[in-house]
């Protein structure tokens, strides 16, 4: 088997659903054959892997701990799903407080064992406000930490496939942009159905609210039909992304992204881009005065809860970023 890479991938919250599919996923795709999968949860982490080596991927070094000097010592490349999971009746912004003290104590763990790390894939809720935090502790460089937003769009696509009676694939252009929770914006006006503008399917405003439903609501959707978070879906997008970073396939799908634009600035956001080997590059999205109205009022929910984060004392305030750090 050839792998991508020979450096090694570490899975943080490896115990959890998300993170054993994420590890497998990595080793089904061939990324790296060092994969060192990290939980506190000592029970479940070896129970994944023993799943894992059952598997019996050729050449596979696969490790388990649940020390972090031991997890992080010599990382190149990170995803972290460790964060509490949402529950029923629960928002992404519910897990503030808790996840965002998580995210605290994983950027420390970065600056502190491996410093030259070189890609980090942000993945638990809310995902946006975590990811900041993150950056801000660990003291990488912007285009080195990314959060998922990809699943907004893809909860988007699905919807208009529906709605239009296509397949998924035949929808392309079917994009969310900002916050990654119930205020995301979605861009649909350039939105193409089997090559077509969408507008030819002449969808009604009924139709088009209940588009929009289904996919900020996706994810709750899911909590009710199985009783849990999402898993399966969040685990493969947040390795296709840390493929990118690997020198693979380029990812395209929106990335959560640190934004430093007149417009936008000094959070992080779901942004229009590509993800490759050298990080992610974003671009200003454009959409219609209405799509551009409500990513503009994602942007100022997600300042809110930026804000609220430097009121507990997890961030400094603006001014003093660059102190912690200096990237910024």
């Amino acid at each position: 088997m050839k792998y991508l890479t020979e450096e090694k991938l570490v899975i943080v919250g490896a115990a959890g659903m998300i993170g054993s599919n994420m590890a497998q996923s990595a080793m089904m795709l061939g990324l790296t054959p060092n994969l060192c999968l990290y939980d506190i949860y000592e029970p479940g982490l070896k129970g994944v892997l023993a799943e894992l080596d059952h598997c019996a991927f050729p050449k596979a070094n696969i490790t388990a701990t649940t020390d972090p000097a031991e997890a992080f010592k010599d990382a190149k490349y990170i995803i972290s799903s460790g964060g509490a999971p949402r529950k029923e009746g629960m928002t992404r912004e519910d897990l503030l407080k808790g996840n965002c003290a998580i995210a605290e104590e994983f950027g420390r763990h970065v600056r502190k064992y491996c410093p030259d790390v070189k890609h980090v894939v942000v993945i638990f809720n809310p995902a946006d406000i975590t990811g900041l935090v993150v950056l801000l502790h660990s003291g990488l460089k912007p285009e080195q930490v990314t959060t998922l937003a990809a699943l907004d769009s893809t909860r988007l696509q699905t919807a208009i496939a529906a709605a239009c009676g296509v397949p998924q694939h035949k929808v392309t252009n079917a994009y969310t942009y900002g916050g990654h929770g119930e205020a995301m914006a979605a861009f649909a006006s350039r939105v193409l159905v089997d090559g077509k503008p969408v507008a030819d399917y002449k969808l009604s405003d009924k139709q088009w609210e209940e588009i929009y439903q289904n996919t900020v609501q996706g994810g709750s959707n899911i909590i009710r039909l199985r009783g849990r978070s999402s898993f399966q879906s969040p685990a493969y997008h947040s390795v296709r992304m840390i493929e990118a970073a690997m020198g693979g396939e380029v990812f395209s799908l929106p990335c959560g992204s640190y934004v430093k634009s007149e417009e936008f600035a000094k959070v992080v956001m779901a942004m229009p881009g590509k993800l490759d080997k050298t990080g992610i590059h974003i671009t200003q999205p454009a959409g219609t005065p209405e799509e551009m109205a409500a990513l503009k009022a994602s942007y100022e929910h997600l300042c809110k809860m930026r804000d609220e984060i430097i009121s507990l004392g997890i961030i400094p305030a603006m001014e003093d970023w660059g102190k912690l750090n200096p990237n910024l």
